[in-house]
């Protein structure tokens, strides 16, 4: 798994309105909080939203910009984003690609997956992988090293606004 000191891998994704964002460019631009979501249907991953959403003012005041990764095509990009009013840019990590080279993508276990299976996760993620990432969030630099993780396998556990923040301003 992709950790401090480590270089994060660049990537072109679709962003939920439709337009390719590229972390290259975003880093030219700032810092980067990178954030990984299960999905828009997971309760965590839309309280997590709305904290992130409230901390964003901070965030940009810092000097740093949100892209957050969620596994779903489709629709379901734009509904994450949306719920939170827009204060974050969504991508679509299709077919797990960056998940996959941060390291933090497992195959749903068949218990686990009889449990989701009315979610139809195969049409939310445009596959039938039956895979998700584990929850994560990365500070990068504008380098894109990562300077700060937080991942943790128990998807009821997320990190702080106010941990992403003090990662921030360490970066100062």
């Amino acid at each position: 798994m992709a950790g401090p000191g480590d270089i994060f891998p660049d990537f072109l994704l679709p962003s939920a309105t439709g337009h390719l964002v590229n972390l290259a460019d975003e880093l030219a631009r700032g810092p980067v909080v990178l954030t990984f979501f299960r999905g828009e249907w997971c309760p965590f991953c839309k309280l997590t939203a709305a904290a992130l959403a409230e901390a964003a003012p901070r965030i940009e005041a810092a000097g740093a910009r949100i892209l957050a990764l969620t596994p779903e095509a489709g629709e379901w990009p734009l509904r994450l984003q949306q719920r939170d009013a827009n204060a974050f840019e969504v991508l679509a990590d299709i077919d797990f690609g960056v998940g996959l080279a941060a390291g933090l993508v497992f195959k749903i276990p068949p218990l686990y997956r009889a449990r989701v299976q009315g979610l139809n996760l195969p049409l939310r993620q445009g596959n039938a992988a039956w895979c998700l990432p584990v929850p994560a969030v990365y500070v990068l630099d504008r380098n894109g090293v990562i300077t700060w993780r937080f991942a943790d396998a128990d998807f009821s556990r997320r990190p702080e606004p106010d941990e992403i923040l003090a990662a921030l301003e360490r970066l100062r």
